[in-house]
């Protein structure tokens, strides 16, 4: 046993030798423990995808490697973003096994799905243009106003890399349930097979659907150019699974070429969000040229916006902003106002987009 490579998933016990960018390790709870040099640590073996921050691979032998993500992700960094520090780095002292001396590797430690009896609920989908579009706050804001709709409402995340921060905000948005891949065994979903991927898509909606949610929102990782989300979102599971789509972007010209590649695969996105919304010029430029709404989180976090997005109910080619409700002809949009379609021109426009403070982050999220 000693002689084979460490397999994504596996428990190991490591000893951190330097401290570097993560100076923190996630726990089941939310909270993050400070790392001194000395401690030692169980993680899982596992692959990243992080545009952000690191690339890694899961090592190929059990000598001393990198501490790839704050939620307890050890492998060895193949590249990274110019702003990261040096990782943190560890020496594994030894895989974890049982009583029997077998490896104990996430896979075993799987939530059970339990088949659903009922259909499966409406379900709205997250997607981004990236890393840090603002896709999880986006998430929390729908949990939070469905649940204000009185919707008992399922969550999950399906791909990505395993960190606590993303499911407890989930869940303290309101989300009566809330799962994702490491729930279902996965580290992270970087460099596995599609029908692994698949496994965790269905095994999560079935989970939710069987705890008695009746409104689902997913969290889809990355961006639509990330190797296992272009190939979920191509697949009939995935649009056999999605009844709707908010994309959450980073700018506008990134906001409008995604939504243009949702709509070539016929999936049904009806809304912008994301940091996009930091920006009222960026979000007039998105709006000249898509026609869907394009809202700030925080107006999804009001139950009739949710739930609207939801159904797919929304109506094409507004800017929400919060604090006007006027269209141009003075007629009541909605009590988050609008941005017409037809004004193409950002000179045009003068508008209630300066009513604008910048997306909901995870700390204003209650």
């Amino acid at each position: 046993m000693g002689d084979e490579p460490p397999r994504a998933g596996d428990l190991v016990l490591c000893r951190v030798t330097e401290i570097g960018q993560h100076r923190f390790l996630g726990q089941v709870d939310g909270k993050r423990n400070r790392l001194f040099v000395g401690d030692t640590i169980v993680v899982a073996y596992g692959a990243r995808y992080a545009p952000d921050q690191f690339e890694a691979e899961v090592p190929g032998d059990l000598g001393p490697c990198d501490l790839v993500a704050g939620g307890g992700i050890a492998g060895r960094v193949v590249s990274s973003h110019a702003r990261m520090k040096s990782p943190t780095q560890v020496e594994p002292l030894g895989l974890v096994t049982d009583e029997r001396g077998e490896v104990i590797n996430l896979a075993r430690l799987a939530r059970p799905v339990v088949p659903a009896l009922a259909p499966r609920p409406r379900t709205i989908a997250v997607l981004g243009t990236s890393m840090n579009a603002g896709k999880t706050t986006v998430a929390a804001a729908l949990i939070r106003g469905l649940g204000l709709a009185g919707h008992r409402v399922g969550a999950a995340k399906v791909t990505g890399t395993g960190a606590p921060g993303d499911p407890t905000l989930m869940s303290d948005a309101g989300a009566s349930r809330v799962i994702d891949f490491t729930d279902l065994g996965l580290p992270s979903t970087y460099q596995q097979p599609m029908p692994q991927v698949i496994r965790i898509l269905r095994g999560a909606i079935t989970d939710l659907t069987s705890h008695q949610a009746d409104a689902i929102v997913l969290e889809v990782a990355d961006g639509l150019l990330q190797r296992e989300t272009a190939a979920l979102i191509r697949t009939p599971e995935f649009r056999a699974s999605v009844d709707s789509i908010v994309f959450a972007a980073g700018e506008s010209v990134s906001a409008v070429a995604g939504v243009r590649l949702l709509r070539e695969e016929g999936l049904p996105v009806v809304a912008l969000s994301g940091v996009l919304t930091s920006s009222p010029l960026a979000m007039a430029e998105a709006v000249a040229e898509v026609c869907i709404p394009v809202y700030k989180a925080a107006a999804m976090s009001d139950p009739s916006v949710a739930c609207q997005l939801l159904a797919g109910t929304v109506t094409g080619g507004v800017a929400v902003a919060e604090g006007s409700g006027l269209a141009e002809d003075g007629s009541q949009l909605s009590d988050h106002g609008g941005l017409p379609q037809e004004r193409s021109r950002l000179t045009d426009y003068s508008g209630p987009l300066t009513d604008y403070s910048g997306p909901l982050t995870a700390e204003t999220v209650a």
